[in-house]
């Protein structure tokens, strides 16, 4: 019995030691090297990064504006259409005949013509002498009858005439057009409600982004105190789906004039480029936008962490050259650093290495260190002659 119980007071004995062992370890008693960069306020790009989708430059849906049979498919789905090419052609043996009787309509007509007009010269001439003045009136009534009616037929004509060009339906814009959703011999109407075919123009494109509108007030308040500098030519640029960056600035169209009552969001539209139609009509984006710059510091993100109650601390070196805890305000991230507006002053030497073991307070021997495009701190005169 009394063996075990040695044997447990050992036990003990031995992890109290290797505690005590590990805390002498991992809480060092000297000071400490740490990389340190020298914070300096700046010019800072106001970016955000602003979901999206883009909508088609123009799209169309073709119907038919007289009725018949489809006799023929004029084109390839898919292909690129200009203006007026030809898409569908209707049977339009019954519109031949009209224009046709309209022609002849119009012959008629212009054949009376003549022989009212020296009637009415006449019975002017011999108005008095021959004419009375009911004979020379009725006279004058089938001139301008006669006019009439040659005005009528060749206005019966020339839409006969349209009626017939619309047998052949032509592409309205210039674009793409998708698959035929009526087959040869399919009878249609005029102004139907289904549409023969429908064609997109993608070249250029719009994006419509999605901006809160407790964010436009943030900006604007901004740039009401002087803190934020507007650009005047505001751009956009698009991360693709497959997280590529898509070549060509976007130009804004229309900021949006309303804000939506059930995502709390405005609609930017910007236009871009499109000639080898990467970007597709429905595809979803994400849009980063310049709106202006700012004052502020930039903050590595590695050097600063975000506690439970969201503000982001740092460490910077004291004036008694120890680890200082600093509280900072910040207003967003810029590449892979944070855009600190208060918290930090020009020339505190910010800690961006080092910090795993570091706490408050521990005596610190700064080094002065740099932060590549990778986000890897390195000791700057080990940096300078490498370059």
């Amino acid at each position: 019995m009394k063996s075990g119980v040695w044997t447990i007071i050992g036990a003990v004995a031995a992890f109290a030691a290797f505690a005590c062992s590990a805390n002498a370890q991992g809480a060092p008693t000297g000071p400490i090297e740490v990389g340190v960069i020298e914070t300096m306020m700046q010019d800072v790009p106001r970016v955000v990064t602003l979901p999206g989708r883009a909508v088609a430059f123009q799209e169309v849906e073709v119907r038919p504006r007289v009725g018949g049979v489809i006799e023929e498919i004029l084109y390839t789905p898919g292909q690129s259409l200009a203006v007026g090419d030809p898409l569908f052609r209707i049977d339009d043996s019954s519109y031949l005949a009209a224009v046709a009787s309209a022609r002849a309509n119009m012959a008629t007509a212009q054949a009376n013509l003549p022989v009212a007009q020296s009637a009415s010269d006449r019975a002017e001439e011999l108005s008095g002498r021959g004419y009375t003045e009911a004979e020379v009136e009725s006279a004058r009534a089938s001139l301008a009858e006669a006019k009439a009616t040659v005005e009528s037929v060749k206005a019966a004509l020339e839409y006969a005439q349209t009626e017939l060009s619309w047998t052949t339906v032509t592409s309205p814009i210039s674009g793409r057009a998708d698959v035929a959703t009526v087959s040869v011999g399919d009878l249609v109407t005029a102004g139907q409600s289904d549409e023969l075919t429908t064609i997109v123009r993608a070249d250029p494109i719009y994006v419509d982004m999605m901006e809160t509108s407790a964010r436009i007030l943030s900006n604007r308040k901004g740039i009401d105190e002087g803190t934020l500098t507007r650009n005047d030519n505001i751009q956009a640029t698009l991360l693709l789906e497959n997280g590529d960056v898509y070549r060509g600035t976007g130009q804004l169209v229309t900021p949006g004039t309303s804000v939506s009552t059930t995502t709390g969001t405005v609609t930017v539209r910007f236009q871009f480029d499109n000639p080898n139609h990467i970007v597709i009509p429905g595809m979803f984006l994400r849009g980063e936008i310049m709106i202006g710059t700012m004052r502020a510091y930039l903050v590595p993100q590695r050097a600063a962490t975000r506690g439970n109650s969201g503000q982001l601390t740092a460490f910077v070196v004291g004036e008694d050259g120890t680890a200082q805890s600093v509280t900072l305000t910040d207003d967003g991230s810029y590449q892979n650093s944070w855009i600190v507006r208060e918290g930090l002053n020009d020339g505190d030497k910010l800690i961006i290495d080092g910090l795993s073991s570091l706490r408050a307070g521990q005596a610190v021997i700064p080094v002065a260190a740099t932060i590549d495009e990778n986000g890897i701190a390195r000791d700057a005169t080990t940096s300078s002659a490498e370059n």
